[in-house]
């Protein structure tokens, strides 16, 4: 996360945990969403050309 999980600039009423938990889902669903993204792409310009 490249400075983006320097925890001491953070107000008190955040919740780091589920801050970072969350980005971290966002993270793995983005990456994996464009990976089957590219997959179906690929696979529509294989067999259906």
């Amino acid at each position: 996360m490249s400075g983006f999980d320097d925890q001491s600039t953070w107000g008190k009423e955040m919740d780091a945990d589920a801050h970072l938990s969350t980005f971290d889902g966002f993270y793995k669903f983005t990456k994996y969403g464009t990976i089957a993204c590219i997959v179906i792409v690929a696979g529509m310009a294989l067999f259906l050309v």
